[in-house]
């Protein structure tokens, strides 16, 4: 800048604006100007070039050269924010533009404009502004999210604070990625300039501490997309490419950053056209897979249907249905992903499993659609002499280093356009009549068969102990007869998750949700998504469905109970959970005995191989004093104890408060 002092104060502005170095003019109030917001409106190329200006004159150099003094520096990172379009604010706009209509938080330093936009967005944009929700835990705020995507398919914002609430999402990245739910995170990253350069420099101890090479690689390998937010001129782009890598399939987390000067520029307003930004839409099967698939399943004697997620769609099990109408014969095992993928009231339910399965053994034509493990090689695989099909958003399951299964044929598509396809082939031509010739009796006879001994098998699993114990299979069972028909169910059971699924029996497609990923301690944020979505897409507070969350004792400390209804109280989310007490984890038992039957390990006890919990938390003592003292705490051990805290907490729930029941129950049944 010393140059600029030798020069004539004619020939400043144009060497200034030529060297792309702003001017300390006075900044004008753009937003106020019709006639600017006219011309970017109709010209939209004069507009980003008109943003790329104002982006720069905010951040305001002193002509002298040097920095000036720590008054100069003071005053330059003040403003009249009521008055001022931001990047932050244009990224509030970008989100709720798109759809996104709530916002979980736990903010930091990084984020001033990010406060003051949200105070602005609530003051001056009532009823399209996001809803805030305050989440003192990062892992909640994002399950939280998380639950919402499942129930509606519907992306919401996570904001957490640089790399260490990014590192507090923690274990609840994974599970949205592997539970394909579409999730926006945005952090924000410690500032790049220390002496006062911009608006947002550093001013406190931390932002040293927190500054770090790559932010986004802690979570890039499980997001979809990941990218940093370096100018306010296209933030609008970025948000929106960002949700679209988010809602195409395979669905999942993305990942936003932007360093606090970036994100308090001062920009010039402006919006983009929505619908140029839609999710990319996947296709059905090639007409030549259609016939052979549908072929295939006419021929089989034993044909079987695999899914784990399919059922995210809800109009995937009724296709599923009408196709087992057809097909006298087919069954259809639902494999352990995060959605009701089949109505287990349907002759042709084989069953919830994790991988393992005598159907898939028998089976001789084997048709795996939306599924990450069809089976577990070692413990269960198909005939040899098996034709297998494998329909799929993700056939190669590109973020799986290692994964194949052997099947003849592999397509990416859509689940329910390709069972949909292979209907309608079943219709007309020479597959259908073929289908007329198929023995259907004896089909249907079988599977009848074999759906009421299994029914009677769960039945009798379910029986209560002589001492009046009780195992999870009766307190499903229970819950199914005194819960509403349409309750939801966020379930994470872990071991015990088959013994919930086949006594809840759900039929209702949306209304089974599992977490589907590894990360311990989803289902309590989840549930609190499911619950604010399912009453906000009916109309407001009170006006949704019917939550209960189930969850092992373990899982249940995973979820950060303190935080999560510490939320259910303030912002008066009413669920319903069930906590599993079977004094600590059984996982890690089952696991050693998969491995070393006859090991050390699988004689010693549970506090010898250090998985139990004794003595025992008070789980639901521990909601009640995070609720401030507003959750329904109870507790039972017995079948004489269980109907009446349960009749008593179902309607607390209902009445509007949430209410935590710990369940004695008994190993394995």
């Amino acid at each position: 800048m010393y140059f600029l002092q030798r020069i004539s104060s004619a020939a400043r502005p144009a060497i200034l604006k030529y060297c792309a170095i702003p001017t300390a003019t006075p900044r004008i109030n753009i937003r106020n100007s019709s006639a600017s917001s006219a011309a970017s409106a109709s010209n939209p190329s004069a507009r980003r070039s008109t943003a790329s200006i104002t982006t720069n004159t905010a951040i305001q150099p002193t002509m002298s050269g040097h920095l000036g003094s720590a008054t100069s520096q003071a005053n330059r990172q003040t403003s009249t924010r009521a008055e001022m379009y931001t990047t932050s604010f244009a990224f509030f706009e970008a989100i709720w533009e798109a759809g996104i209509t709530h916002c979980f938080v736990n903010l930091g330093s990084d984020h001033p404009s990010i406060i003051e936009a949200m105070v602005k967005g609530q003051r001056e944009a009532k009823g399209k502004f996001p809803r805030i929700i305050t989440c003192p835990n990062e892992m909640v705020a994002m399950s939280m999210a998380d639950g919402y995507a499942r129930l509606t398919g519907k992306p919401q914002c996570v904001i957490v604070h640089v790399d260490v609430g990014t590192q507090g999402l923690g274990a609840a990245v994974h599970n949205a990625s592997t539970g394909r739910a579409p999730v926006f995170i945005f952090a924000g990253l410690s500032p790049f300039t220390i002496e006062g350069e911009h608006r947002g420099s550093r001013t406190e101890y931390i932002h040293w501490m927190q500054d770090v090479p790559d932010q986004k690689q802690i979570v890039s390998q499980y997001c979809r997309f990941s990218g940093e937010i370096k100018t306010g001129a296209n933030v609008k782009q970025l948000v929106n490419r960002a949700l679209q890598f988010a809602t195409s399939d395979p669905q999942g987390p993305v990942y936003l950053c932007g360093a606090r000067e970036v994100m308090e520029t001062d920009i010039e307003p402006y919006s983009l056209r929505q619908s140029d930004w839609k999710p990319i839409e996947l296709g059905g099967l090639p007409l030549h897979a259609v016939d052979e698939i549908a072929d295939a399943l006419v021929g089989a004697k034993r044909p079987l249907i695999i899914s784990g997620y399919g059922g995210r769609n809800h109009k995937f099990p009724g296709a599923v249905v009408k196709l087992a109408n057809k097909i006298k014969g087919l069954q259809v095992l639902d494999c352990g992903g995060s959605d009701l993928c089949f109505p287990s009231d349907h002759l042709a339910w084989a069953g919830f499993t994790f991988g393992v399965d005598k159907a898939i053994e028998l089976a001789d034509v084997i048709v795996v659609v939306d599924c990450d493990v069809p089976w577990i090689p070692t413990r269960c695989k198909p005939s040899k002499d098996a034709k297998i099909f494998h329909i799929d958003v993700d056939p190669l399951k590109q973020l799986m280093p290692v994964f194949y299964i052997e099947a003849g044929s592999r397509f990416r598509a859509d689940a329910t356009t390709s069972i949909n396809q292979i209907n309608d082939r079943l219709d007309s031509g020479d597959i259908a009549a073929k289908l007329q010739t198929r023995d259907a009796a004896a089909g249907e006879k079988r599977i009848k068969e074999e759906y009421d001994a299994r029914m009677a098998a769960i039945d009798k699993a379910t029986e209560p102990l002589a001492d009046g114990s009780f195992g999870t299979g009766y307190l499903s069972k229970t819950l199914r007869k005194m819960c509403p028909d349409d309750t939801l169910w966020a379930v994470e059971a872990v071991t015990n998750t088959p013994f919930v699924h086949n006594n809840i029996k759900p039929t209702i497609p949306g209304s089974w949700i599992n977490c589907g990923g590894g990360g311990l301690g989803w289902s309590g944020g989840a549930a609190l998504g499911i619950k604010l979505a399912s009453d906000f897409e009916h109309g407001g507070s009170g006006k949704g469905k019917f939550v209960v969350q189930i969850v092992g004792d373990g899982t249940y400390l995973f979820s950060v109970p303190g935080s999560v209804y510490w939320i259910a109280n303030r912002y008066k989310i009413p669920i319903l959970t069930i906590v599993l007490n079977n004094d600590g984890w059984n996982a890690p038992r089952r696991s050693l005995l998969l491995v070393h039957p006859d090991g050390l390990g699988s004689k010693a006890t549970n506090e010898e191989i250090n998985i139990s919990f004794n003595p025992t938390p008070d789980y639901a003592g521990i909601a009640k004093a995070a609720g401030c003292g507003e959750i329904f705490a109870g507790r039972a051990a017995t079948t004489a104890e269980l109907d009446s805290v349960l009749q008593e907490a179902i309607e607390k729930v209902k009445g509007g408060q949430s209410a935590v029941i710990d369940v004695k129950v008994a190993p394995d049944c």
